[in-house]
């Protein structure tokens, strides 16, 4: 289905609610509509040795978070490379200084280290109207404060609360069984091995993860409501904010769906 206008989408929910799905289920619906995710951004950056990959791996090297600075750098980095950014800082890692520093050509279109990701970068108007230019924004903002960063930069069109009870996210996560050599997932309620605790193709053990166990969710499902709250608060003030609600994953994506249809279709 073609979009007839930008959607700058961001999913919100609660660990196991299945937001990974429904992502990878509207990417597969909307082929406009493409992912950048920070997790990739980060991977991507520090497997290819750029400069502000190198300065990610030793912060994470050394136990520490990696700063908001660093994220909305990765962010704002990716949309100039796809052109929609207007009003960009120059790099000023040029081609001789690259040769004399063992910098390689492709270190070239990252920002320095030490540059201001907010200063001047902006969605520019031509991207900030084009359906090819939509994307669906993942693993940032998670707090109301990268938000706010978020914003002068990105404005995004649609926020997304994916809403399940409680009780039926943990059911799901403690019937969750992972093979962990491959990363196959099952589930003994709704997608059980062919033979109980065991991988259906090479018949090896299936393990549970350690934090799927119901006092590692509860803390990680309260230090969500935490973050999410106030996050979820900033964009409703902007009027972006749209909430969903079901027992599974299929109940809830005939009505993103039609949501989505009705907003950008």
């Amino acid at each position: 289905m073609r979009l007839r206008r930008a959607a700058r989408v961001i999913l919100v929910g609660a660990p196991g609610v299945g937001k990974g799905t429904q992502s990878e289920r509207l990417l597969s619906r909307f082929p406009q509509l493409s992912a950048i995710s920070s997790g990739d951004l980060l991977r991507y950056n520090v497997k290819s040795r750029t400069p502000l990959g190198i300065k990610v791996e030793q912060t994470m090297k050394t136990g520490g978070l990696v700063p908001d600075d660093m994220i909305l750098r990765l962010i704002t980095n990716e949309l100039g490379r796809r052109g929609w950014l207007s009003g960009s800082p120059p790099s000023l890692v040029t081609m001789a200084s690259a040769a004399s520093a063992d910098i390689t050509p492709a270190d070239l279109s990252m920002p320095r280290v030490d540059m201001d990701p907010n200063a001047g970068a902006s969605l520019s108007r031509q991207a900030s109207e084009d359906p090819s230019a939509s994307f669906l924004l993942d693993g940032f903002p998670r707090t109301a404060v990268q938000a706010e960063r978020l914003d002068s930069i990105v404005p995004i069109n649609w926020v997304v609360s994916l809403q399940t009870p409680f009780d039926v996210v943990m059911e799901r996560i403690s019937s969750r069984w992972v093979h962990e050599a491959s990363g196959r997932v099952y589930n003994t309620t709704f997608n059980a091995p062919k033979v109980p605790g065991r991988d259906d193709i090479t018949g090896e053990p299936l393990v549970q993860r350690v934090d799927d166990s119901e006092e590692v969710y509860r803390r990680r499902f309260q230090k969500f409501k935490e973050t999410s709250e106030p996050l979820l608060e900033h964009y409703a003030k902007k009027g972006v904010l749209w909430e969903v609600h079901g027992l599974s994953s299929d109940e809830i994506s005939p009505k993103l769906f039609k949501e989505f249809e009705a907003r950008f279709s």
